[in-house]
């Protein structure tokens, strides 16, 4: 939903190193070989901000991410990034932040950065209900018994038409049809209910369509312009005239369906692919098939808070986060996180950090 020129900066810095402990470190994995076979290797001096980060805050979230080790793997889509255990053990013990990052990693661009694509999304606070009452009347609905894998289900069209009604699958009800939607695209949230308390939800599945983004749908029809297309935009041209914003969610064929996330801390992030809680301004979404989850990666992009340049961990994923220079960054909880996610739509570079494979 959601172009800035790349930048670059110049200048060298000394090699430091490796650990001891990061000798252990296993060969990489074949998607990991990928990247660094068909992308470019860069050095950290080649990171436009990378010595202004805050390397200690992203190490902090790549230690939250190693407790995925204690999950099964198939927690991983693609199976445990390369020698996961031994680069989880090092950072557990690293003193030096920084230090562990360019001594563990090198820097690897796959792609062409002139089709950089970066948006951002967040974790809605929604007002609403269990039960159907009042003004809470538009369904969110758990993922049906017997879905059938990988091919196309009922359409949101035929879902809004009433195809699931009867069948016991509201998870939780809304006041709003485009608040609604809009959290099926941010994929979890909370719910606000009556006399108080919160739900949390998280993505459980979708219908097997393809995502459309109605969005780019409103470009191309002349509605909006490219930079005129935030979330808040979209939101008030569909609630300007709620027949026609009907039909116009009704053209993105995909439907998400919903877990409870019960247990989980008020002060957790939502919960992405790896089953973990996210990392307000750390944790990004990417694809899988050019970043392994689970690994880090630069962001060099914009926000509406100005310049972002920042190491994220490869946490979760979406249907429409696809190629190599493509990044959905998760920005926090809350309205103030959905103005700036709303606003974020910036070109940039997306550089993966791929592990090093130890000396002979």
């Amino acid at each position: 939903m959601t172009g800035a020129s790349p930048l670059r900066t110049a200048g060298r810095r000394t090699a430091r190193p490796v650990p001891r402990g990061l000798t252990i470190v296993a060969a990489l994995s074949m998607t990991a070989c990928t990247m660094a076979e068909s992308g470019r290797p860069l050095g950290f001096s080649d990171l436009d901000g990378w010595v202004a980060d805050d390397h200690a805050a992203a190490l902090a979230a790549f230690r939250a991410t190693c407790a995925a080790a204690a999950f099964p793997a198939a927690r991983f889509p693609a199976g445990p990034p390369p020698g996961w255990a031994a680069l989880c053990l090092a950072a557990a013990s690293a003193p030096d932040p920084r230090h562990f990052f360019e001594s563990a990693f090198r820097p690897v661009l796959s792609g062409d950065p002139a089709e950089a694509l970066v948006t951002a999304y967040h974790e809605p606070v929604l007002d609403g209900a269990r039960e159907r009452g009042g003004r809470f009347t538009v369904p969110l609905h758990a993922l049906p018994l017997g879905l059938p894998p990988g091919r196309p289900w009922l359409s949101r069209a035929e879902i809004a038409g009433g195809a699931l009604d009867g069948r016991g699958l509201e998870i939780a009800w809304l006041a709003d049809p485009v608040e609604a939607f809009f959290l099926q695209i941010q994929g979890s949230g909370r719910i606000r209910l009556p006399g108080g308390g919160t739900l949390r939800l998280g993505y459980a599945g979708r219908n097997g369509h393809p995502y459309r983004s109605i969005g780019r749908l409103l470009v191309e029809r002349g509605e909006l312009t490219l930079e005129e297309a935030t979330a808040d935009a979209i939101a008030a041209w569909l609630r300007a005239d709620t027949a026609r914003g009907a039909r116009l969610m009704d053209e993105n064929p995909s439907y998400v369906f919903f877990r409870e996330l019960a247990g989980l801390p008020p002060e957790a992030g939502p919960v992405g692919t790896l089953g973990l809680p996210l990392t307000a301004g750390r944790s990004v979404a990417v694809d899988p098939a050019y970043h392994p989850l689970g690994l880090p990666v630069w962001i060099e992009a914009a926000t509406p808070a100005g310049p972002f340049r920042r190491l994220m961990v490869a946490e979760d994923t979406g249907s429409a986060i696809r190629g190599p220079q493509r990044a959905d960054l998760f920005l926090g909880t809350g309205a103030a996180a959905g103005v700036e996610a709303g606003g974020t739509r910036s070109g940039g570079r997306v550089i993966g950090l791929v592990p090093k494979v130890p000396a002979p």
